[in-house]
């Protein structure tokens, strides 16, 4: 059996590790170092702490393994937060007078970077994520940036068509694969230069630790993005590194019990009356399933929803028993939001973003059931 051949399973357990060398960990512990030994010319792989790091190189191995399997030449580069990553590719490959296309309907922090690039003199153009709208503001743009499903909305684009789109109008194409995880989608196997994620979500999927990464097939583009690294110093810690490394071991593990329980979730939310703009990219039904089950090996860990009004939905959130009332999402304990409360999403007040941990469905579920029951009553 190839390793093209193995299982996500198999491959995520196995991602980034060296050979074995005997009486020496599988897995080697985080190098602290802010130098190398460095007699003569420095030919080496390991200069400076800000440039290259041993357990990088293991993780960025490990993450190329599971963005790519089987290919050689992507390469892989590990930042110190989602934002560093996203950054990486947007002000390495825009110049003033480029055009930009982001989605309306992306990340909540995306505006904060609208305002920076158009600083620098990059026109930024945006349209939703949803029926490939942003091929309507294409035309002469640089750049393509995709978020698919979307935050917090979970519309879903046709990956490969934009891609082709893209490219026949002379533009790169970077996609936000942060919900999805490359065990979800690959999205430089649907054509995609760049493949970009806040790593904090479900790739290391415990929340304790903040990273980044961006893959890339061109070896040009690869050195780009490096050189933005290296210039803004935006890169993680040994320790944070070795964390995320360790938890790709049980990557297929969490995202499978999340899907299904996240699945089983949407079903039940399905049959509530007091709930409304139900939203799951696995629902047979839901607007964006077709799309979704072309390009997709996994849903994803979040449902969003509506309930009637800002009060309501707070309720249901004070009483929710095993979800925790916070702003990430794909860990392996459940978190749920009023995503309102910051003000930067298109959202009613009462749209709620709920993602699925590794908890028994049955008592997740019975949870939320409870805490709909209780938010409805009234005095």
């Amino acid at each position: 059996m190839t390793d093209q051949e193995y299982g996500d399973g198999t491959r995520a357990v196995r991602a980034g590790l060296p050979e074995p060398v005997k009486y020496e960990p599988t897995l080697p512990g985080p190098v602290f170092a802010a130098h190398f030994h460095l007699p003569g010319e420095p030919t080496g792989p390991y200069t400076y702490g800000r440039d290259e790091n041993p357990t990088w190189t293991h993780l960025e191995r490990a993450i190329g393994e599971l963005e790519a399997p089987g290919e050689e030449g992507v390469e892989t580069l590990v930042f110190a937060s989602g934002m560093a990553a996203i950054s990486a590719v947007l002000f390495s490959q825009l110049k003033a007078g480029d055009a930009v296309v982001l989605p309306t309907d992306g990340y909540q922090a995306l505006p904060l970077l609208h305002e920076q690039l158009r600083a620098y003199g990059v026109e930024v153009r945006t349209a939703p994520t949803g029926g490939d709208a942003q091929l309507s503001v294409l035309d002469g743009a640089g750049l393509l940036w995709i978020e698919t499903p979307s935050n917090p909305g979970l519309d879903v684009c046709d990956v490969r068509r934009l891609v082709r789109e893209a490219h026949a109008a002379g533009a790169l194409v970077a996609v936000d694969n942060t919900l999805a995880t490359p065990l979800g989608q690959r999205p430089l196997a649907l054509g995609a230069d760049f493949s970009v994620a806040s790593d904090t979500k479900g790739m290391t999927g415990h929340g304790d630790v903040l990273l980044g990464h961006v893959s890339c097939r061109d070896p040009r583009r690869a050195a780009e993005v490096r050189r933005w690294r290296k210039i803004v110093g935006a890169i993680p810690g040994p320790m944070e590194a070795w964390l995320a490394h360790r938890s790709l071991a049980t990557l297929q593990l969490r995202i499978d019990r999340q899907c299904s329980t996240a699945l089983a979730l949407a079903r039940t939310l399905a049959e509530r009356a007091d709930v409304t703009g139900l939203r799951y990219p696995g629902l047979p039904d839901d607007p964006s399933h077709a799309v979704a089950a072309r390009q997709m090996r996994r849903f994803g860990p979040v449902v969003s929803f509506e309930l009637a009004d800002r009060e309501r939905a707070e309720r249901f959130l004070e009483g929710l028993r095993l979800v925790d009332d916070a702003t990430s999402f794909g860990g392996v304990r459940s978190t749920a939001e009023r995503r309102g409360r910051w003000g930067g999403d298109a959202v009613a007040e009462g749209f709620i973003r709920f993602s699925v941990g590794a908890e028994d469905p049955e008592d997740l579920i019975a949870d939320v059931l409870r805490a709909l029951d209780e938010a409805g009553k009234t005095d």
